[in-house]
Formats: structure tokens, C-alpha cells, sequence
């Protein structure tokens, strides 16, 4: 038996690193000990250092350290506990993380235990990027305007922000306006190897995060372990709880070849994620080797770790190498620092390409980046990758499947005064937007060249084409304007219009209401084009159901070309001054691309900006008057803010226990691919769906809704918004798009929400049930707190998507498994059976349930469920009721051993 505190003191050495000595947990060392460590993934080797180093005995033992050790690449058994180095969340997510410390400090406040002493444990950075919304385009001063309505919308939410920022020890805020979570991440807050001061000592060690939104990832391209998880498993983190995984498979994409001219990182990222879909590695961690990976910068790989959450991996790790080391320098970290990651690496045998021979793979996946092919995605799912020549038959197709006869309709609309023709397949939206992409000069760069040479040649866009760009940084802007092709992009409207996410996660704005009743009243598909990571249907905007994902080089060219019926690869994209342009006239060589960026993208550029994140924050910012104190003062009149219910019923001394469910009911029967977009939407709230009829009742103006993201802080908003979404299909009442249910057994056809409430009074408690990759994209927590509201006690699918699978049982929510070949359709299941879910009292991971329906005719059928509950820590999150409750009961006893002591 492996025993963590001798092998902690065995392997405990010291880095000198210019004049200074570091404290390090020296992973060659362990195969003195007899541990094989050279055959080990890098990941688990990061995940390994941090158990030896955090080793306690209880949240961290012998087994767990076991079990890694012995980690069986086909079979993989057992879990791991991983204390993580620091967590990221931004504003969306991070509310009711900051809402349930609030109510934490009042429990603790009236115990008369001191509110102060609820901290978060590790580090937390709280990144202002979700927020800010394109309603202002195509001018200069769109920015400012935008800004300037993010904060008439949003102050009260910064408020809570700004106290929290205060409030709390190892909580910083950044500002709006500085940029997106992941490039803030990868630009200034990741240090590849971290450093701590422990009682006159420093302590090097391996950097880890985990992130409360799914592209967490990013960070993985400079060589930095970290994932994406739901807002309640980021709290238990923060709250000094391990991260507890089962033991995962670990795929390695073997990388060879070099991308060819014309090719983009986004293009390579694509490939990937059709490539590792079909793979099916979704819950396995991925790490890229070969040769391949030295071809590929930086903001390359992380544009290709960054869509981790679309091809389905936990982690998409790149190796630290001498481009490693390039970019850390070209960012602005300091030169001893850079040392020190040089050294620190070296010593753990993972620098460059040393530590390949050895390593064993579950599975390994070949890519020649030499077959890659400029390619688009769409128009529903990121991994429908397409060529030029398939973009035009897949828009054909789509259109097909949802008027159910072929063939495209225009309409004369008056758009400006002018009249034009919109037909199917004209892109409505154009954006440079999202982190995926924005973080990488080659592209920023290549975009701005376009835009230059379409400039010169007499092109423009077409009216009907909304265009922006939102960069994830200030820097972009930055370096686009020293070099002047910042002008040429405003040229053709494409202006800064924010320093956030915006059309990438649904904030695209309002269209010209002529388009928007084009869309909604006469039925034609318009279509966005965007450098995002996401196209889920209805995502980028609630009218505009097809989006295609690329890069923003091509977002450039199909805005030029007006819509995406064109065969770009033979067809002109459009008529210039002189003639008939193709793609080959516009595009830029990547020779030419990379000379700008050795003459503009500089490290000043990055220490300027980054030094100045509070001096540059808007001033609306600086002037924003927040709360103080220990303990948070709710506004009964807020409709941004209220106090979260999640803890009302917590009980240190209840009895952890989980009973079998008896008599439920369905509220939901839903088909495949369903995403947290469709069970909790973020963006516009239609005024007459049950949020937006709450918001009137309380005074608030349809004007003044805001988005479902930005009221994240109101629980009766969340709630009454669950699968509010209009690409939600629920198979009860198959002719109604939305959120509408049959209650049973009145046979009522209502709202989602109204059924629950009738439900809850009825006391009846409720199941969804859906078909393959139920919880699909962001890593939304409110997917799983809404239903929890609504009184859903389990969901029966398919196949889960690992982070929402994880925020169900972090909110309590049993998630549950059919069989192969088995789900609603073979079952005949029409939405009026009662179902019994049996075996949950002595469940394991794992483990078998019985499910039996009992149908209104008397009959019955049992058939068994795997609960996709995956480790001894969540059965008991579930017996305690959610995660947030086990975590806060851990609190409660430490502070009260500490108030004993005092």
C-alpha cells in the first residue's frame, strides 16, 4: 500500500533558480519509491504532484494516490481527490457562487461564529466578460454606448460584485471591459508554475485550475491542468474541498505534419472536434504529442484546447516546450519567472518532448496537420464540419428538414430606406467574436489584411449583413490599430463593440426590425457566421436558428459574400472595382501575416494593458457605489438580486439518506442533443413566457428584461425560464415548440413551469426524460439548479455530457442511464405513466436501479438503469442533498473546532 505522507517527506527537494531557493515535490524521485511515474499521461503526473503535496489523510488519503499510481489505461478503476491551485468564474456563473457565500456568512453570523472567517480557501478571479451585449454597431463609438447600456442594465449585479470583491479574501473582480475570461487566463493570470510563500519558504509547484464555464480548457494550451465544472462543484473547491473524479481513460493525439498555407488554427481545431466526436471521448482527459505540436504557437493550441467541451474531452493538454517559454515572454511575464518554469519542468522530466517515450495511452488518435483543410461548421452542431463546396447543400438540407419541403423563399424588405431582397441563407450576422479565436494574432491579423484589400478593391458588405468584432482582450485592439488594419475593419463595420463574449454566447443583440420580421413573420432563414466555439440552434440569436463556426478570416470573406449559398472555393465572393473577386485575391499569405505580427504584437503591449486593469476600468465602473460589510444587505426590490433559496432547508444534523422515488411523473420527454442552452437559456426573455410575464408583474418594462444571464441572481426568473428555449421539443406535446408540458392527469397543456408549481402542491414528485448527449455545451450550472427548483428528482437519458451529468448530482438531481438500445421511443412512453425509481437506498457507484413504469392501463414494465453517479463522493452529495450542502456541513465543523479553540 502506497502511504502519502513517507512518500511526501521522500520526494521533497530543492530547485535553486537565479539565487533563489524553491521548495518542490520532485516527481523522478517516486521511481526510487518503486512507482513507475514515466508511464503516466502528463495530466495525471500534475494530478499526482498535487496529492503528494496536499496529502492530509482524510480529503486527500493513501487510496486515492493508489489509485492514480496504478491507473490501468484499458480499465481505469477507483477515483482521485485534486486540491486545485486557484479557480476563474465570471459573471453569469459566478453570481450564485458569491450569492451562496452570502447566505453562508448569514447562517454562520446568527451560529454567532464570526461571518469573515467564510473564505474561499484557494484564489478566485471573477472576470466581468458575459454581460456586455452588440446592440450598438458599425460606428466608433459603438463601444461606448455599448458599455454605457451594459451598465444601466447591469449595476445592480456589479454592485454584488464590487462588495464581493471586498468582502472576501482571495477574491479579486476584474472590471467589464477588460476582456473574456480564458484570454485574460492564458494573457496574464496563468503561471504555468505556481508560487507560494508557506512561512518564510516558496513552494514551486505545478499551476492548476478549474474554471466555472466549459472552455476552461483554453488554459491547457500553454500547459496548464485545468476544466471546466458546474458553480456549486467550483464553490466546494473554493471552500477547500477536493476535486473528485473517477479515474478517467486518457486519449493521446499523436500530432505530425505541419498545417498548410491557407490553413488556420481554427481550421485545425475543427478537424479536431469531428475527428474526437466520433472518437467518443467524452469524460476522457486528451493530451497531444509529436512532432506536430512544435509547429502549432501558443494561441494555436489554444484555440484547438479551447472547443475541449465540443469534442467532449475533460482537458485537451498541450506539453510546455521553448514555444511555451516564446509566448510567456511575449506576454509580459517576467524573464525569472520564465526561468523558473524552464527549470521547475526540467526537473519533473516533462520539458519538450522528454517525457514521450514512456507514456501510455488508453487510446492514441493520428492527425497529420498536413490534411487539414480550410473548413466551416454548421449550421446546428460544432462538430458538423464542412469544406467550401458543402456549406451551400448542408443550408439546403437544414431548410428542408424544418419547412419539410425543399426549395429557398426570399421577401423584399426596406432596410435604411433602401429596398433590398433577403432570402435563405443571407447572413444576417457576422461576428469576430469569443476567446476560441480573438486570442490569436495570426488570424486577428489575417482578418484585418482581408478587410484592407476588400477596402482598396471597392468592396462593402451588404446591408442586410450585421457585422462586429468583440476582441477577448485590449491588446487586439491594440496591436490591430498600431499596425492600421484596424481602420480598414471598420471600414466595413466591423468596430469594436465590446470587450466580451457577446455573439458567441447569445448577446448578439437586437437585428433591424425589417430582418427580424423577415425571420420570425415570413419564415426566412437567415444565418450567422461567427468565429465562436458554439452553434447550437437558437444560441447566437432566438431568430436566427442556422450558425456557422470559423475563422475570423472567414467570417471577413462569407460577410463580403452576403450569404453562405456560394461554393467559395470556385464562386466569386463578390464584385469588386474590378470584377469578379475570389478568395484568392483577398487572402492573405501567412508570411505576410506574421510580418505584422513580429513588428506590432510586442510584450509591452500585454504589460501596458495588464498593468492598468483597474486605472482603465470605464468609469462607470470607478464611480459605482457598492454595499459594505461582512454580510451582504439584500434589496427587497431588486428583480436582479435575491437571496438564493439552496440552503433554506439545510440541516447540519439531518441524517445523510437516499430514498427510493415513488409515483413520479414526467415533466419533460425530450429526443437528442438537448444543451443547457435549451434547458436554461441565457439570452432574450420573450415577454410573454412565464419570466417575462413575472418581470412585468413587477413593474419591469419588456425593454428592460435584460437576458436570462444577466438574472442570474433571481431564482424565480431561472426557474420560470427552464427549457424556456424555442429549440426545446418536448415529445408530449409534439406540435409546440418551448417550454410547454401536458400535466397529468388533468391532460392540461401548459408552461414547463406552471406544471411543476401544480406538481409541488400536488406533491408529486418529477423525472426527465431525454435521449443521447442530454446536457450538451456550456457548463451552466443553472441546467441543474432551475430543474432542482422545479422539484425534477432525476433525469433519465441516453448518454450524459460530463459537466452537466456532475452539476445534476451537485444539485441533488439523480442522473440515470437507459440501457443500450433502450430509451422513450422503444419504451412507447407517452408522458401519462407513473414512474416507481427502485434501488436508490443502498446505491453505489454505478450502480443498478429499477425503473418501473406503470402505465394508465394497469400494465406494468420494469426496466434496469445505471445511476451515472461516478464516485463515493457523490452518493454522498446525493444523501446530503446537494454538494453545496456537504460542503457547507465540512465548514460548519471546522469553524466551530476553531471557535472551541478560541
Amino acid at each position: 500500500m502506497v502511504r502519502g505522507d513517507f512518500l511526501r517527506d521522500r520526494v521533497r527537494s530543492v530547485l535553486e533558480v537565479g539565487g533563489r531557493r524553491f521548495i518542490y515535490y520532485s516527481l523522478p524521485m517516486l521511481e526510487k519509491e518503486g512507482i513507475d511515474v514515466s508511464r503516466l499521461p502528463i495530466s495525471f503526473r500534475i494530478i499526482l504532484e498535487s496529492m503528494i503535496r496536499n496529502y492530509d489523510g482524510v480529503t486527500i488519503g493513501d487510496d486515492d494516490i493508489e489509485n492514480l499510481v496504478k491507473w490501468d489505461p484499458k480499465a481505469p478503476k477507483g477515483e482521485i481527490s485534486f486540491k486545485v491551485a486557484r479557480v476563474i468564474t465570471q459573471d453569469f456563473t459566478g453570481t450564485s457562487l458569491i450569492l451562496d457565500l452570502a447566505v453562508m456568512r448569514e447562517y454562520v453570523a446568527k451560529l454567532g461564529i464570526d461571518p469573515m472567517e467564510v473564505n474561499p480557501k484557494v484564489p478566485v478571479d471573477l472576470i466581468i466578460d458575459h454581460s456586455v451585449q452588440v446592440d450598438f454597431w458599425g460606428s466608433p463609438d459603438a463601444l461606448r454606448k455599448n458599455i454605457e447600456l451594459e451598465f444601466a442594465r447591469n449595476s445592480e449585479r456589479y454592485r454584488l460584485f464590487k462588495w464581493a470583491g471586498n468582502a472576501f479574501k482571495n477574491f479579486r473582480v476584474f472590471p467589464p471591459g477588460i476582456g473574456i475570461i480564458h484570454q485574460v487566463n492564458l494573457e496574464y493570470l496563468s503561471k504555468v508554475v505556481a508560487v507560494e510563500e508557506i512561512q518564510g519558504s516558496y513552494i514551486a509547484y505545478f499551476d492548476t485550475v478549474i474554471g466555472t464555464d466549459s472552455h476552461t480548457p483554453m488554459v491547457n494550451g500553454i500547459g496548464v491542468l485545468g476544466w471546466g465544472v458546474g458553480g456549486v462543484e467550483a464553490e466546494a473547491a473554493m471552500l477547500g474541498q477536493p476535486v473528485i473524479i473517477p479515474l478517467p481513460e486518457v486519449v493521446g493525439v499523436h500530432l505530425y505534419g505541419e498545417p498548410r498555407e491557407g490553413v488556420t488554427a481554427t481550421d485545425v481545431v475543427l478537424t479536431v472536434t469531428e475527428l474526437l466526436r466520433k472518437r467518443n471521448v467524452v469524460g476522457k482527459f486528451v493530451e497531444f504529442f509529436g512532432e506536430g505540436v512544435s509547429t502549432l504557437s501558443v494561441p494555436d493550441r489554444a484555440t484547438i484546447a479551447n472547443m475541449a467541451p465540443e469534442y467532449g474531452s475533460t482537458t485537451s493538454l498541450f506539453p510546455v516546450d521553448e514555444e511555451t517559454l516564446r509566448y510567456l515572454r511575449l506576454t509580459g511575464r517576467p524573464e525569472e519567472h520564465v526561468a523558473l518554469v524552464r527549470r521547475y519542468m526540467e526537473a519533473q522530466g516533462l520539458f519538450g518532448r522528454a517525457w514521450e517515450e514512456h507514456v501510455e495511452y488508453s487510446e492514441v488518435v493520428e492527425l497529420d496537420l498536413s490534411d487539414v483543410e480550410p473548413s466551416i461548421s454548421g449550421p446546428v452542431l460544432p462538430w458538423q464540419r464542412l469544406g467550401f463546396s458543402d456549406v451551400p447543400k448542408s443550408l439546403a438540407r437544414f431548410v428542408e428538414e424544418r419547412r419539410k419541403k425543399p426549395g429557398f423563399i426570399e421577401k423584399r424588405i426596406k432596410l435604411d430606406g433602401e429596398e433590398i431582397t433577403l432570402r435563405d441563407g443571407d447572413v444576417v450576422i457576422a461576428a469576430i467574436t469569443s476567446c476560441t479565436n480573438t486570442s490569436n494574432p495570426e488570424v486577428m491579423i489575417g482578418a484585418g489584411l482581408i478587410a484592407k484589400r476588400a477596402v482598396e478593391l471597392g468592396l462593402s458588405l451588404p446591408k442586410h449583413v450585421k457585422p462586429s468584432m468583440a476582441p477577448g482582450s485590449r491588446v487586439v485592439t491594440e496591436y490591430l490599430a498600431r499596425s492600421g488594419l484596424l481602420e480598414y475593419l471598420e471600414k466595413l463595420g466591423f468596430s469594436v463593440v465590446g470587450y466580451g463574449c457577446t455573439t458567441c454566447i447569445g448577446n448578439s443583440g437586437p437585428l433591424p426590425e425589417a430582418i427580424s420580421n423577415a425571420l420570425v413573420k415570413d419564415g426566412i432563414m437567415g444565418v450567422a457566421v461567427l468565429s465562436g466555439n458554439r452553434n447550437f440552434e437558437g444560441r447566437v440569436h432566438p431568430d436566427v436558428r442556422a450558425s456557422y463556426l470559423m475563422s475570423p478570416m472567414l467570417v471577413v470573406i462569407y460577410a463580403l459574400a452576403g450569404t453562405v449559398n456560394k461554393d467559395l472555393s470556385r464562386e466569386p465572393v463578390a464584385i469588386g472595382l474590378r470584377g469578379a473577386l475570389y478568395l484568392k485575391d483577398l487572402w492573405p499569405s501567412r508570411e505576410e501575416i506574421r510580418r505584422i505580427m513580429e513588428q506590432f504584437v510586442k510584450p509591452e503591449l500585454f504589460i501596458e494593458k495588464y498593468s492598468r486593469i483597474y486605472e482603465d476600468a470605464p468609469e462607470a465602473w470607478k464611480k459605482l457605489e457598492a454595499p459594505s460589510g461582512a454580510l451582504y444587505e439584500w434589496d427587497p426590490m431588486s428583480t436582479y438580486i435575491r437571496r438564493p433559496p439552496f440552503l433554506d432547508d439545510f440541516d447540519p444534523n439531518r441524517e445523510p439518506v437516499l430514498e427510493d422515488i415513488y409515483d413520479a411523473r414526467p415533466l419533460l420527454i425530450l429526443g437528442d442533443s438537448i444543451s443547457t442552452d435549451h434547458i436554461s437559456p441565457a439570452g432574450r426573455i420573450d415577454p410573454d413566457s412565464p419570466a417575462g410575464k413575472y418581470l412585468q408583474s413587477l413593474g419591469v418594462p419588456p425593454k428592460d428584461f435584460n437576458t436570462y444571464g444577466a438574472r442570474r441572481g433571481n431564482h424565480e426568473v431561472m426557474m420560470r425560464g427552464a427549457f424556456a428555449s424555442k429549440g426545446v421539443r418536448n415529445k408530449m406535446v409534439k406540435d409546440i415548440a418551448g417550454g410547454y408540458t401536458i400535466h397529468h392527469p388533468s391532460g392540461e397543456i401548459m408552461t414547463v413551469f406552471d406544471a411543476s408549481v401544480r406538481y409541488m402542491k400536488e406533491g408529486v414528485p418529477l423525472l426527465i426524460i431525454a435521449g443521447k448527449e442530454y446536457g450538451l455545451g456550456s457548463s451552466r450550472d443553472w441546467a441543474a439548479r432551475a430543474p432542482r427548483l422545479l422539484g425534477v428528482r432525476a433525469v433519465i437519458a441516453e448518454s450524459f455530457e460530463r459537466i452537466h451529468r456532475a452539476n445534476l448530482v451537485g444539485m441533488g438531481i439523480i442522473p440515470l442511464q437507459f440501457p443500450s438500445g433502450v430509451n422513450a421511443d422503444t419504451l412507447g412512453l407517452r408522458g401519462d405513466e407513473l414512474f416507481d425509481i427502485v434501488g436508490l437506498k443502498n446505491l453505489v457507484p454505478r450502480g443498478k436501479v429499477n425503473l418501473v413504469i406503470k402505465r394508465p392501463d394497469g400494465s406494468r414494465t420494469t426496466v434496469e438503469l445505471i445511476a451515472r453517479v461516478e464516485t463515493k463522493a457523490e452518493i454522498e452529495y446525493l444523501k446530503h442533498g446537494s454538494i453545496l450542502h456537504y460542503a457547507f456541513k465540512n465548514m460548519l465543523k471546522e469553524l466551530s473546532k476553531t471557535e472551541q479553540k478560541r
